[in-house]
């Protein structure tokens, strides 16, 4: 099927733990994907996939957490164009912040930028309303990744 690099922004682990419970859905599903814990724009490149999906936190005042910074900086300042690849965005938040997954916002406005074709709208799973974000996160992934 597809080519899918998993890309992570956690600070506490619960966007790390959705990517985790994400990996063998979309195996099984039938595709090919990386996870990328610490993710480095070139490495992600050698991997050539057609399917960027970002799962993210947002920390502190509405900003990327430290692990996806310097890729979320890299693809900023080197501008790789995704032409014909697909993107995906799930943003972990509280709504109780007015920064509410303005990560995941971050990353969508640069992935469009870049542009890549979004594949789905951009999911936010809510901590005031789960606690479990997976239980959001893997229904709608399975529901958009059937149709990569």
């Amino acid at each position: 099927m597809a080519k899918i690099a998993l890309i992570v922004g956690s600070v506490y682990g619960g966007a790390q733990y959705v990517a985790e419970q994400a990996l063998p859905l979309l195996t099984e599903l039938g595709h090919d994907v990386a996870l990328y814990e610490e993710p480095k724009l070139d490495e992600v490149m050698v991997f050539e996939p057609q399917v960027w999906l970002v799962i993210t936190s947002t920390t502190g005042q509405g900003d990327i957490p430290d692990n996806l910074l310097p890729f979320y900086l890299d693809v900023k300042n080197r501008f790789p164009l995704l032409t014909d690849k697909q993107f995906a965005v799930i943003a972990l938040g509280d709504s109780s912040y007015d920064t509410f997954c303005s990560a995941g916002e971050q990353m969508r406005e640069l992935l469009v930028e870049i542009q890549g074709n979004e594949l789905a709208p951009m999911l936010r799973i809510d901590a005031c309303e789960t606690l479990e974000p997976e239980t959001v996160a893997l229904p709608w992934l399975e529901q958009h990744a059937k149709e990569i």
